[in-house]
């Protein structure tokens, strides 16, 4: 018999769900990143503050027909199911009978995340097809701006995106679903 090095189990959503329900995750904030379950660490005042913000301002500047999702679930295949801080989905609430399955805009307060978010869920947001992708960037108050989603076989989930911005507290970013709705990257900040 060979030895054979461990193979990690990818948990599909279905399972997922079902560990939810008999209660695996009480008291912590879990989600499905590439078939693995990722706790992920309680919110600092700065990080929720900022989600809070971020997704009031966006709600100010998209307007009607947009739905802007705060840490929900958005569907990215069989065994991804990530809570993006702040999502932006086409329509309203109504218009959905199960988690989005993707999103014009998704943002990421990254503070003790920042690295987290800078690789292993920007390439799962590059692979499920956003378009746009900030991370609000506390720990050097700027916002980092990812577009164009391509493959690259080097990245975690294969994919990455061709542009990447950074802007600092002084610029502004619009939304590529609303390239009119300017926004002051201070306006995101705490």
């Amino acid at each position: 018999m060979q030895d054979a090095d461990p193979v990690r189990r990818q948990w599909s959503r279905a399972e997922y769900y079902k560990m939810a329900e008999l209660g695996w995750f009480n008291g912590q904030r879990a989600e499905l990143v590439g078939g693995e379950v990722v706790v992920v660490n309680p919110q600092n005042h700065p990080h929720a503050y900022t989600v809070d913000k971020v997704a009031d301002v966006l709600r100010e500047r998209l307007g009607a027909g947009h739905w802007v999702r705060m840490q929900l679930p958005l569907q990215c295949g069989t065994v991804s199911e990530p809570e993006p801080d702040v999502a932006v989905v086409t329509g309203t609430r109504d218009d959905y009978t199960d988690h989005p399955t993707s999103a014009l805009l998704v943002v990421e307060v990254g503070d003790t995340s920042l690295q987290y978010d800078r690789t292993q869920k920007m390439s799962l947001y590059a692979r499920c097809g956003i378009a746009d992708y900030w991370i609000i960037n506390l720990v050097d108050r700027a916002v980092e701006v990812h577009r164009d989603p391509m493959e690259d076989s080097a990245q975690p989930f294969g994919f990455r995106y061709r542009e990447v911005v950074r802007l600092a507290a002084t610029e502004s970013i619009a939304p590529l679903a609303k390239p009119e709705a300017g926004i002051a990257v201070a306006d995101m900040l705490p």
